[in-house]
């Protein structure tokens, strides 16, 4: 199992992780056993990792990509058409100015930006206005052989309308996000492993789980100047997320044990992002915490901007964020496994002993991952446009 000792300096770059090494051998050797602890504690002290995964397609992110910034380029209007606020917005699209990021009024969340140093501090959210982002969520589930106690979080997918954009829809987002997911269940399985749990602990926990495939798009024709918060800091409630690469910078995380602001570079080729969500760190018992992070306008925002205005003046001038949110089931029991639960005390401990601040101790009731998600639903309801 991954150990908890954590150094006095700790590098900013993020590990890479290779599930090629752990697909492609045998589970029992040290080579295997190693890259599995290595993953467990990139997330354990960062809470994000890159992941190398040969399997993954760069055309296919890029076909993503060009879709996405077709579908969000359309009228208001025509976009209307896919919004279901009587969902909550868990499916079809969701347009910009619609919701503030909720750590604008949750006081833990306000208290890790005052632990900051001010010059790591994120772009100031307090008087934030909605995030100036559309997103739409896509299902990639498998039907579970049970009726579930929460179908309005497992409701059908929605196909735009228009012309273009219908007929390459369903292909094009079901062959990235069955990248993106098969990727991010890989890494599942070498998490467990490298946590001391049976392989598929997680995997098998989140098999029929409300998988999303989850882009943002943001207006740089509109939003594009330096130090407009496109995303405000947040974490996600997943279990973990997924990113392909964008074609524009500007998202920055937060590791959880260095206080540092670490803008994002995804390698070329293979490569992946993956953060902690509040699922993975609700059953850990916070010994993983979920990730910070937002997306902001920076100086290398402006730099594509200005650049894909000269090469490509034809294309909508959209930045789409490639991301999977994975989950666990809706009806599976989430609770703190136990041995993590004691491991994390310690760790909490030790990072207390190294003048690391955590902040209160954070409680992890027993509950239905459903329920989780309910909550947190409900939670941003007030800090949605009427």
């Amino acid at each position: 199992m991954a150990d908890t000792v954590i150094p006095q300096d700790i590098p900013m770059d993020l590990p890479i992780i290779d599930l090629d090494t752990f697909l492609q051998n045998d589970p029992s050797t040290p080579a295997v056993q190693n890259e599995c602890v290595k993953a467990a504690k990139a997330l354990i002290v960062y809470g994000a990792l890159v992941l190398h995964d040969s399997r993954v397609a760069e055309s296919d992110n890029t076909n993503f990509l060009d879709l996405l910034e077709d579908y969000f380029a359309q009228p208001e209007a025509a976009l209307k058409k896919d919004e279901r606020p009587e969902l909550s917005y868990q499916i079809g699209v969701t347009l910009e100015n619609t919701e503030k990021p909720k750590c604008a009024v949750d006081e833990p969340c306000l208290r890790v930006i005052e632990r900051l140093q001010p010059s790591e501090r994120p772009l100031d959210i307090s008087a934030h206005d909605p995030d100036p982002k559309c997103r739409f969520f896509w299902r990639m589930v498998e039907q579970p052989p049970y009726e579930t106690q929460f179908p309005g979080l497992n409701a059908a997918n929605i196909i735009p309308e228009a012309e273009g954009i219908k007929e390459r829809w369903e292909g094009t987002m079901n062959t990235w996000g069955t990248s993106m997911k098969g990727a991010v269940e890989g890494l599942t399985e070498m998490v467990a492993v490298g946590l001391g749990l049976e392989r598929g602990r997680f995997k098998d926990a989140g098999r029929y789980g409300p998988h999303l495939l989850a882009p943002t798009a943001s207006d740089l024709r509109k939003y594009g100047e330096k130090d407009t918060i496109l995303a405000g800091f947040h974490t996600d409630l997943n279990f973990l997320t997924i990113h392909g690469r964008s074609r524009y910078p500007g998202l920055h995380i937060w590791a959880r044990n260095t206080g540092k602001r670490i803008p994002v570079k995804i390698p070329e080729g293979n490569h992946l992002l993956v953060q902690a969500g509040k699922q993975l760190e609700h059953i850990t018992g916070g010994l993983i915490k979920a990730g910070y992070h937002e997306v902001v306008v920076n100086e290398k925002t402006v730099e594509v901007i200005e650049r894909r205005k000269r090469e490509l003046p034809e294309r909508p001038l959209v930045r789409i964020s490639s991301t999977f949110f994975w989950h666990l089931s809706s009806d599976f029991d989430l609770a703190p496994i136990p041995e993590l639960v004691d491991k994390a005390k310690e760790l909490r401990a030790e990072n207390f002993n190294l003048g690391r601040d955590e902040g209160d101790e954070v409680e992890y009731p027993p509950m239905k991952v459903g329920e989780q998600v309910q909550r947190y639903v409900l939670a941003l309801a007030p800090l949605r446009r009427n």
